[in-house]
């Protein structure tokens, strides 16, 4: 983006010629109106690259107060360089939800970000399904590490939003780069969660509570399974038809003895009140509940247990961690599934 190039804002309608920058996060787009607006210049995109018009623009002219003669100032344009991320050559993209007012979901407007978790450039389409067809309802390109405002939309139009569909490449701009697989997901969106506030929930990506699905994860790409309405009703039929066949069927499977294990430390999950207890005190009761659990299950060798310890500020999961290298270092453990608890829960396997 230089000085000179006709803009369009993303989050808002309107847009105009850029005047200038201030810092390396604001834009001034003068609009028709003649004034200057400052803007983020990720949600601002360049439609028509004006550079006969950079060329023309004048430098600045301002006076020094010490020789009393005129300085020239050349007005720069922002080479702007993304930030890249150690680890982040892997792509990572999630659609995100959020309300526009927590306490009024049902009523009020909702939001759609993509978020791109990665040091590539993504090219990409998000689309919805109506009637059988793709309808695009968004289509552009987003920096690395970044998230970018997509489309508000109703309650009304909620049920247009059931199956989404996003589309994207991933590249690099002036340098080298290892060359990702396009991508195509599909995905079913529950509507019925916008309707539920505990459906929102804590994330990496924004302040407040969101829905967040997974588009692709360290390179592999999220698939739900798209099981249509008649598909169903055969499958339905074809277990009732095997069932009255009077034949011997065989034992069912001894469910294995290492299943997940799910422990959460909440601490009203705990204890019913916390009166007359500190942080301390209530972090001490968490962290005895923890060790008793690993006592529990030591003897279960590949036993997998969930610690389910909420993302927050990060002080119980911290003291977890300390609590595993110090004295449970031969036990593996690993971040739990973002699908199933979000981004506050931990896994450790028994060896």
């Amino acid at each position: 983006m230089k000085i000179g190039d006709k803009v369009r804002f993303l989050s808002a309608v309107g847009g105009g010629i850029v005047k200038g920058f201030q810092g390396k996060d604001i834009v001034l787009v003068e609009e028709e109106d003649g004034f200057e607006t400052p803007a983020l210049i990720r949600e601002c995109v360049v439609i028509e690259a004006n550079e006969a018009q950079l060329r023309a623009v004048p430098p600045a002219v301002s006076v020094s107060p010490q020789a009393h003669k005129v300085v020239e100032k050349k007005i720069e344009p922002l080479d702007y360089k993304p930030v890249e991320i150690p680890g982040g050559d892997k792509i990572n993209a999630y659609i995100a939800y959020l309300p526009e007012d927590i306490k009024n979901l049902g009523h009020g407007n909702y939001e759609a970000y993509f978020v791109n978790d990665s040091n590539y450039y993504l090219f990409f389409n998000y689309m919805s399904c109506e009637n059988n067809a793709w309808k695009s309802i968004f289509d552009g390109t987003i920096e690395p590490n970044t998230k970018l405002f997509i489309h508000e939309f109703s309650k009304e139009e909620l049920n247009q939003l059931e199956r989404i569909c996003v589309q994207f490449i991933a590249f690099k701009k002036s340098k080298p780069f290892a060359l990702k697989n396009a991508y195509n997901i599909e995905l079913r969106v529950d509507t019925v969660k916008f309707y539920k506030l505990h459906c929102f929930r804590e994330n990496d990506f924004f302040d407040d509570d969101a829905i967040v699905y997974p588009l692709v994860i360290n390179d592999v790409p999220e698939r739900e399974m798209l099981v249509s309405s008649v598909e169903l009703q055969e499958a339905m039929m074809q277990k009732v038809r095997v069932n009255n066949i009077p034949e011997k069927q065989p034992a069912r499977k001894r469910q294995p003895d290492n299943l997940v294990e799910e422990i959460d430390l909440h601490i009203n999950q705990l204890l019913d009140t916390t009166a007359g207890m500190s942080n301390t005190d209530i972090l001490n009761y968490q962290l005895t509940k923890f060790r008793e659990t690993l006592e529990k299950f030591k003897n279960k060798k590949g036993q997998k247990i969930v610690f389910i310890h909420g993302k927050g500020d990060g002080v119980l999961r911290n003291a977890i961690l300390s609590e595993l290298k110090k004295s449970y270092k031969n036990y593996p453990y690993q971040d739990a599934s973002f699908r199933e608890y979000g981004f506050g829960a931990t896994m450790v396997t028994i060896k």
